[in-house]
């Protein structure tokens, strides 16, 4: 038997300990049923639960969700469009998000896979300073598909090398 200010009451029985925790208007709880004698702890609940549900939600705040964003090209994609999603693509990534990069092939494209290699090769050295790849290029259907993991390491020296470069200024 453990008192509400942690303190060792001993061993009792359980209607004399049910006494001391209604004479104090608080809880009796039992904490390990597996001991011999079991542990009862006098304690108010109510507020137990209450602290329990707050740290569960403070850990659910701190929690940080990944997803996974989408950039996708097409083998003949022209040097403007790859540029306008790559900027796209580094901003999801400095953002903590992972990016999947797939070339879908139509019709007869199918038989220069190659186009779709030598784009998300491009891509990749592109996004180089930032990323690392999480799965290789490969073939899934008719799409080519390349995934891209934020660098955490690598993102945060880019971040202080701006940061110092603006305090250059």
């Amino acid at each position: 038997m453990i008192n509400d200010e942690g303190e060792q009451l001993g061993i009792m029985t359980p209607q004399k300990a049910l006494a001391i925790a209604e004479e104090k208007e608080l809880d009796l709880v039992e904490i390990a049923p597996q001991a011999n004698p079991p542990v009862c702890r006098i304690m108010d609940y109510g507020k137990y639960r209450y602290e329990q549900q707050k740290k569960e939600k403070l850990l659910k705040k701190k929690q940080q969700t990944v997803s996974i964003k989408e950039v996708r090209y097409h083998p003949t994609t022209d040097t403007h469009d790859f540029d306008f999603k790559l900027r796209h693509a580094r901003q999801f990534l400095l953002d903590g998000n992972k990016v999947k990069a797939s070339v879908v092939f139509r019709g007869r494209q199918m038989a220069h896979q190659e186009l779709g290699f030598e784009l998300l090769k491009r891509l990749r050295a592109e996004l180089e300073d930032l990323a690392i790849v999480e799965k290789e290029p490969n073939m899934e259907g008719r799409s080519m598909i390349a995934i891209f993991a934020p660098d955490k390491k690598k993102i945060e020296d880019l971040k202080k090398l701006a940061s110092s470069d603006e305090n250059d200024e």
